[in-house]
């Protein structure tokens, strides 16, 4: 039977587990310190990137690169996407080229369950709309290990659109699966009750408005995005910069230890600031693109080895 990879909710703790220490074993050779795998050789995997990326595109493509496979991305534009074959067509007819899985981005939610139930082949979810980011919350678990140990009980604070993110959606359900305790932070637009649906754990998940209050409380900060283009109802202003950005004089209340994250494109002087991305000991935005190879390759190694 074959496996797919569509979204952190629902995964176990042990392959949950297993996936994260396939990701740590395989950063040798993401940091090109140790010589590629050969474990895809002769095989084709696919990319279908309906939505713009850099960073999920260049390193699914690196992560095949790494272990020995080939890779081709179709685009939006460029591709039969823009005569209006829709994704399922375009799937099944790269499907039948003979490849061995299908890495899929789309602004449609549950589109890459829809392409996994009607192919035969392995597909991957690498971000469909408000939904799931499953290889980000993967990298960042990665991330979070590599800096503070175990994860259970540790404090994580999640900041800016999580209503419109599919990244927090895939971290909070990999985080709490976990044991950590997750703080949403953000304006009640962004951060209510209403927008949150996936505050499901009330014992490991709270809501706060107030990011000055509980700062200096957090193991890790994860920063977001806000997502203009899924229709969030804040801009970006200096408002949220005053109420929500990581700033110099915040980043000085954080916890001797406390990490860094953001899951970019970062908007420098919105969701932090320059001295803070680009001096501060905790940041470990880079860090967390090195580790997106090494997870993806995991992802890949699992479903197709």
């Amino acid at each position: 039977m074959k496996k797919d990879f569509l979204q952190i909710e629902g995964l176990s703790r042990a392959r949950l587990l297993a996936l994260l220490d396939a990701a740590q074993a395989n950063l040798p050779i993401a940091e090109q310190l140790a010589p590629r795998k050969e474990l895809l050789a002769g095989k084709v995997v696919a990319n279908i990137f309906l939505e713009d990326s850099t960073r999920t595109r260049c390193s699914f493509e690196t992560a095949v690169h790494r272990l020995g496979g080939q890779v081709f991305t179709l685009g939006a534009s460029g591709s039969s996407a823009s005569k209006g074959e829709g994704l399922l067509d375009t799937a099944l007819n790269v499907e039948a080229m003979g490849v061995s899985a299908i890495v899929i981005r789309t602004a449609i939610s549950g589109a890459p369950a829809m392409v996994a139930r009607r192919v035969r082949i392995p597909v991957i979810n690498a971000g469909d709309g408000r939904h799931e980011h499953p290889t980000q919350g993967l990298l960042d678990l990665v991330t979070l290990r590599e800096s503070l140990g175990a994860i259970e009980g540790k404090r994580i604070g999640i900041v800016g659109d999580v209503a419109s993110s599919r990244v927090a959606h895939s971290d909070l359900h990999g985080l709490t699966e976990l044991g950590a305790r997750v703080t949403l932070i953000g304006p009640p637009s962004l951060v209510g009750q209403g927008q949150c649906g996936i505050v499901k754990r009330s014992e490991l998940v709270d809501i706060s408005h107030d990011m000055d209050s509980i700062i200096g409380d957090l193991d890790a900060i994860m920063l977001l995005r806000i997502q203009n283009e899924r229709g969030s109802s804040v801009g970006v202003s200096t408002d949220y910069r005053q109420l929500f950005g990581l700033t110099v004089d915040r980043a000085q209340r954080l916890k001797a230890g406390a990490v860094v994250l953001h899951p970019g494109p970062v908007n420098r002087g919105i969701e932090i600031d320059d001295a803070v991305a680009d001096e501060h000991g905790g940041v470990r935005i880079l860090r967390q693109v090195t580790h997106g190879v090494a997870a993806r390759m995991a992802v890949l190694e699992d479903l197709l080895c």
